[in-house]
């Protein structure tokens, strides 16, 4: 499927998101897929969790300067459901309603990993908020891009250059080993939504995996539209 055929006119956008663990190159990837989109001629936007919306940057500097993980990991939870509740009805929503593709920088799968997995926040309540912050809404496609926790981290430590590390970046070796096999988990749990790709290439070469696991997603998706 070439690109210039991805385009559907007047049908709602698609909702692309990126999930994977620090350094593992996600704002690169989105920033990759935008451009293929919009040389498609499809209207796209790009944005980011927690964040993307004026209510949800407030709460993600309270997050990230550490003030959830002082408040314990249930308070943490309800911090991001609280921000994602502002983005989705602000942003998402609003713009898949008007046939914009939405890439999003995490989404909440990350409120599954960090935690649901990690910070062992009880199912149930991870759950309600989802169901209470997004509905029936989830993405079309969930891109888990996948390095060895060392480069991970080095990577992240070249990008922030002298500045602190974040409330996330900070843990420990054996956080991050967790958080990849949590990621790990939930694409081999959801194999129709999630596409777990190894993403220690040179970008350019995961930007092409990253492409033709959405034209093959598509494909899928639109045999299984006309067959139903």
């Amino acid at each position: 499927m070439a690109e210039a055929t991805v385009r559907r006119p007047n049908l709602r956008g698609r909702f692309i998101t990126f999930e994977g663990g620090e350094g593992s190159g996600k704002s690169t990837q989105i920033r990759k897929l935008a451009e293929r989109l919009d040389a498609a001629k499809l209207r796209t936007i790009v944005t980011r969790e927690p964040g993307g919306s004026p209510g949800a940057e407030v709460i993600r500097h309270l997050v990230l300067s550490g003030m959830g993980k002082l408040l314990g990991p249930e308070a943490e939870t309800l911090l991001f459901a609280a921000a994602r509740d502002d983005h989705v009805r602000t942003v998402i929503l609003p713009a898949l309603n008007q046939g914009t593709w939405v890439l999003c920088d995490r989404f909440f799968d990350s409120t599954r990993a960090y935690q649901g997995q990690l910070g062992q926040v009880l199912p149930e309540l991870v759950n309600a908020m989802q169901r209470v912050t997004i509905g029936d809404l989830k993405p079309d496609l969930t891109i888990i891009l996948d390095v060895p926790v060392e480069i991970g981290l080095q990577r992240a430590a070249v990008r922030r250059g002298s500045g602190a590390a974040d409330r996330f970046e900070a843990e420990d070796i054996k956080f991050h080993q967790d958080l990849r096999e949590a990621y790990k988990r939930i694409a081999k749990d959801d194999p129709q939504r999630c596409v777990l790709i190894d993403a220690t290439a040179d970008p350019e070469t995961v930007s092409s995996k990253v492409w033709a696991a959405l034209r093959e997603h598509l494909v899928t998706a639109a045999k299984t539209a006309s067959s139903a």
